[in-house]
């Protein structure tokens, strides 16, 4: 037994229904995306952080640097006034700024500095003490004028590297600010790229997880629509698609049952009928060759009515049962790579002798085709199409055969020279059982069929076959795809 189209492959845990298994799927497609945009906002938050430092960092020293540039300026007017007049008020000033100029040193060196701003600033420390030990020192021991204005120098040289460390800091704080930025981003996006695949692989597996299922379904009443029911229907996924594969499965079983009971009747019809119509037609012919005696004229009339009525019965009856056939194996494919020109060119071979015993012309068209279809019934499509043209030709006329390939399909058109489809007879011709009327007003011979099956072959292939309404003679076009595409209940109904 071939497996069924969409058979389970390794089993998969479902929950319990379809609605809980499309929730967890939006849950877990989500899941990757939340935790970008949860990083995405912390992230965020720690740079406002560091933004809220950066500001604050470069405020502190901008504010350290011009309060130590004025520490010192004092400390310079000061030194100079101890150095020319020695005061022991002036020496607790000093004094009091030098406690207070290294507090604020203190204060600055706790800034993130680099080696550089940390090496002037321990200069001017280190300058800044010299000047105050040198003032403070033994009265034996006092310095000149000129030594203090030396060491004075020397702390307002060291002033100007003290003032540029606020723009330093600042710069370096934007610096590093721009670093953590372009930092987060990278790692923001790389999140983002790998949110989305995590997201693209969780859709893919849930897409796998719900297409299994349906796709399981759909096979499933497809097989319900064909003639074989005797593979089972199977359908994994939720409980509530299981259940519904299980209630597909009683329905199978059910049509299974009706198909053989109308094969059953179908065979006893045609049983009970032949038998009886067989002695009914064995009668006929007795009585027609007067084998129990002479008839009178009238009486071989009723005679020869009963034998014509009796073989047009059986002829109905043997149509009836083929046309069933038919329709049975017209959902059967046989798909095969079809050389579809060269199996017209040998279908209108085999029409070629009726005809020429017509005086009647076979033209053909025929374009390189190939394509996947069951050979067997396009080959009777055409025959039916041809035989119908053949038939409806008056003699010397003209039958056209064509071909054609145009996008995903292929054109086949029947044309022939003869009376046309007449208007109140198109919707009809493709019925069962349906005969036209010929021109003199007589229905036209043969059982109504021909048509009716073409159509239903074409159909089973994905197709379609109409009557082309423009032109004096009748003009069928079939078009059929590359590969056969069945087709839906809806579009056959």
């Amino acid at each position: 037994m071939a497996p069924q189209e969409g058979s389970p492959g390794p089993a998969l845990r479902y929950p319990r229904s379809f609605l809980s298994l499309l929730v967890f799927g939006l849950l877990l497609v989500a899941l990757p995306l939340v935790g970008a945009l949860l990083y995405s906002a912390g992230s965020t938050q720690n740079l406002a952080e560091q933004s809220r430092s950066a500001v604050y960092n470069a405020a502190q020293a901008a504010r350290g640097s011009r309060s130590l540039v004025n520490r010192i300026a004092s400390l310079e007017r000061l030194a100079q006034q101890i150095a020319v007049l020695p005061d022991a008020g002036l020496m607790e000033d000093f004094a009091r700024l030098h406690e207070g100029f290294e507090q604020l040193t203190v204060e600055l060196g706790r800034l993130p500095l680099d080696g550089r701003q940390l090496a002037a600033l321990d200069l001017t420390v280190a300058r800044e003490r010299m000047l105050y030990e040198l003032l403070t020192a033994a009265p034996e021991r006092r310095p000149s004028i000129d030594e203090v204005r030396t060491r004075v120098g020397e702390l307002a040289e060291s002033a100007h590297e003290v003032l540029a460390i606020s723009s330093r800091v600042s710069d370096q704080e934007v610096e590093r600010l721009r670093a953590s930025a372009e930092e987060v981003q990278q790692r923001l996006l790389t999140l983002v790229l790998i949110s989305i695949a995590v997201a693209l692989v969780a859709a893919l597996v849930l897409t796998r997880a719900i297409a299994r299922p349906i796709a399981q379904l759909d096979a499933s009443i497809r097989q319900l629509g064909g003639p074989d029911f005797s593979v089972p229907v199977r359908v994994d996924g939720p409980q509530d698609l299981r259940d519904l594969g299980k209630r597909l499965d009683w329905l199978r079983l059910r049509l299974a049952e009706l198909e053989a009971q109308k094969n059953r009747f179908l065979r006893n019809l045609s049983h009970e009928l032949k038998t009886p119509l067989a002695s009914l037609r064995e009668g006929a012919e007795l009585l027609n060759d007067q084998v129990a005696g002479p008839l009178a004229p009238p009486q071989r009339a009723v005679v020869g009515i009963m034998r014509d009525n009796s073989v047009k019965l059986q002829r109905l009856i043997e149509d009836l049962l083929d046309y069933h056939r038919a329709l049975h194996a017209a959902a059967l494919l046989n798909v095969r790579t079809v050389r579809l020109d060269a199996l017209l060119r040998e279908a209108a071979d085999a029409h070629q002798l009726s005809a020429l015993a017509k005086g009647q012309r076979l033209e053909l068209e025929l374009a390189p085709v190939v394509l996947e279809a069951d050979a067997e019934k396009l080959r009777s499509i055409v025959d039916n199409l041809l035989g119908n043209a053949v038939k409806f030709t008056p003699e010397r006329g003209t039958i056209a055969v064509r071909l054609q390939e145009g996008g995903a399909g292929v054109s086949i058109e029947v044309i022939d020279s003869g009376p046309g489809v007449p208007a109140v007879e198109r919707e009809s011709i493709f019925e069962s059982f349906f005969r036209g009327r010929v021109k003199g007003g007589g229905r036209v011979a043969g059982s109504g069929l021909g048509l009716a099956i073409a159509r239903e072959y074409v159909e089973a292939h994905g197709g379609r076959i109409v009557l082309v309404a423009e032109g004096p003679g009748g003009h069928f076009r079939i078009t059929l795809p590359k590969k056969p595409v069945p087709i839906t209940m809806q579009e056959a109904a």
